[in-house]
């Protein structure tokens, strides 16, 4: 069964649960847009889900999804709130839901962990996981260390459900590239950043859209919670700490309440401007429609491009 079959979606695209971004008017867009929107859980209270949750229902008749960290204190309020709300779909990350896809199944919910290597991969199928996220280290927030390109493909030949790709994909050229690595569908946080829906500060936008190639870096490897940001003094003087073999207290100080400095007050010099490396790629701020219409289009000219190249020409058909 395709991933759009399995959800009830248009296009094979989900929108990425970004912490304190992915919220109601965001993963509504996303879904009224013919993709899955994702609410993004983490800081949250059970209430303060729940409000949300309503929220996205008023916004959309659409299915969307809702993100758990299994690290948070309150995962078992959340687990239950996803249940109690009746919701299509659940994508998890930092830590095992092993211990809630079992209540998940029983209700009907569909089961998506976000994974960076093949070995969780492999665990997630045999804890029955519908299908699986496959995040490269190009992605914003916290990452792996595989790069989406070398990571795909071995996902893919490692399980039998359904690979969505993740890490550095913002356009059709990245989509028709996932395709072709074996992949039934795209998940796209950063392009969503720079979008009239996305529910942060201005000048959050504005740093993405004026980021270049080389304009991300990842704090907190010596602490093994790797992060993707915009370069920016918060992040230059994270890495100088690191460097020096700052405590953890230090580090953690410098960045307490960071993301919240750039998404809600637009401090992109003082707060963490959570974005993947494909940013370069994403030039103005455009409508989530726009973005998830154009995406699609450019995927089939892509893959019509691919088929009437050389390339094409060049592969041998047997008779």
């Amino acid at each position: 069964m395709s991933i759009t079959t399995l959800l009830g979606i248009q296009y094979p695209i989900f929108q990425g649960a970004m912490a304190q971004i992915a919220l109601a008017p965001l993963a509504a867009a996303v879904s009224n847009a013919g993709g899955l929107g994702i609410l993004a859980s983490g800081g949250f209270t059970a209430e303060r889900l729940r409000e949300e949750i309503h929220k996205c229902k008023q916004l959309t008749n659409k299915p969307f999804g809702v993100n758990i960290m299994l690290m948070a204190e309150n995962r078992d309020e959340l687990a239950q709130v996803i249940i109690d709300e009746k919701i299509k779909v659940v994508t998890t990350g930092a830590g095992s839901p092993k211990n809630y896809i079992p209540m998940w199944k029983a209700a009907g919910i569909i089961v998506i962990p976000v994974v960076p290597s093949v070995a969780i991969a492999r665990k997630m199928q045999e804890l029955g996981a519908d299908a699986i996220v496959a995040e490269g280290t190009e992605a914003g927030g916290h990452v792996g260390e595989t790069t989406t390109m070398s990571l795909i493909p071995q996902v893919v030949d490692s399980v039998t459900i359904p690979v969505i790709a993740a890490g550095g994909i913002a356009d059709g050229r990245g989509v028709a590239a996932a395709f072709a690595l074996g992949a039934q569908g795209v998940q796209v946080g950063t392009r969503f950043l720079a979008t009239t829906e996305c529910p942060t500060h201005e000048n959050f936008k504005l740093a993405v859209v004026h980021a270049k190639d080389t304009d991300t870096l990842v704090t907190g490897r010596t602490q093994g919670a790797p992060v993707r940001s915009i370069k920016n003094k918060m992040t230059l003087e994270y890495i100088k700490l690191e460097q020096e073999h700052a405590s953890r207290d230090q580090l953690e100080e410098l960045a307490l309440g960071s993301l919240r400095k750039a998404v809600l007050e637009g401090d992109t010099e003082n707060g963490s401007v959570m974005a993947g490396q494909i940013a370069g790629l994403v030039k103005e701020i455009t409508s989530v429609e726009q973005v998830v219409h154009s995406m699609f289009a450019e995927a089939k000219l892509a893959c019509d491009c691919i088929a009437a190249s050389s390339l094409a020409v060049a592969i041998p058909v047997e008779a």
